[in-house]
């Protein structure tokens, strides 16, 4: 991938086989701002990783924050299972309800104040 480039490929899952990768455009108005403070050890590091690359210093730690953002929200709301996995967690989804006597009396208790 161009590093130069204004747009890149993220890649999105839509499933346990299949990836769609779609173009998000990185050159898009930016409104928002975020002020943090570094060691000077963390500075002079950023700063050579995104001199390497050939990119800002925001380029830098705004990508490789996005990319952290994206694992750790993927991994709280995206799963990979095998075929027979993914088979028996459909079969649980369409299984009707069990009937639990507790449970329906704890919903129908009127909520505290």
């Amino acid at each position: 991938m161009d590093v130069s480039s204004a747009r890149t490929a993220m890649p999105i899952r839509l499933d346990d086989v299949r990836t769609l990768w779609v173009q998000i455009d990185m050159s898009a108005t930016k409104t928002s701002r975020l002020n943090l403070r570094v060691a000077p050890a963390d500075d002079a590091l950023l700063r050579q990783a995104a001199d390497l690359l050939g990119e800002t210093v925001s380029e830098f730690l705004v990508e490789s924050a996005r990319e952290r953002a994206e694992r750790l929200v993927a991994d709280r709301t995206r799963f990979l299972l095998e075929e027979s996995e993914w088979s028996a967690f459909c079969e649980a989804l369409d299984r009707p309800p069990e009937m639990n006597p507790a449970l329906r009396e704890l919903f129908e208790r009127p909520r505290p104040e």
